[in-house]
């Protein structure tokens, strides 16, 4: 029993330059980690915008196949987040931005039908360029294709998106 009690008191704490010495690697680490925890987020909420923007393609493709033709002219449909909501053909979109939420009658995806077909102008294939507007005013994405919004590189896509929709 003498033993135990021997050994708590010959423990010690540590001294005031230890717990600083603690401290200050403590600091240096959070100052590396926070700027590139901050852009990783940046980055979901942008892959999450181009996300949306894919879904929006394919449920306008869906729409146009399925013969809602909306603003039809030379080829070209538009088709806004309120038109394939209220058509069945996509759900209520969520925003991850920081300028509120879509505006869901100015944000749009356009087909662009008017290539030819036949390979020559390299323009067989129909066009989809997207906007997603801010409830608040301004664009998270301004009229892109979503060929561009994929990107050919991680970050060439992302670069084309706003988080805060000034646009």
């Amino acid at each position: 029993m003498k033993n135990v009690l021997n050994a708590a008191k010959n423990e010690r704490g540590l001294t005031l330059i230890e717990l600083l010495a603690v401290i200050v690697i403590l600091g240096i680490i959070a100052a590396i980690a926070v700027p590139s925890i901050g852009g990783i987020i940046d980055n979901s909420k942008k892959d999450a915008h181009i996300a949306n923007a894919e879904q929006m393609v394919s449920s306008a493709r869906l729409a146009q196949v399925s013969d809602l033709a909306v603003d039809e002219e030379n080829g070209t449909y538009e088709y806004s987040i309120e038109d394939l909501v209220e058509g069945g053909y996509i759900e209520n979109v969520e925003s991850p931005g920081n300028n509120g939420p879509y505006d869901h009658s100015n944000s749009t995806v356009e087909i662009d039908n008017s290539g030819d077909g036949d390979g020559d102008d390299g323009n067989e294939n129909p066009t989809y360029t997207i906007k997603l507007a801010a409830e608040e005013g301004g664009n998270y994405i301004s009229d892109e294709t979503i060929d561009a919004l994929r990107g050919s590189e991680d970050d060439e896509g992302r670069e084309l998106v706003d988080l805060n929709g000034d646009n």
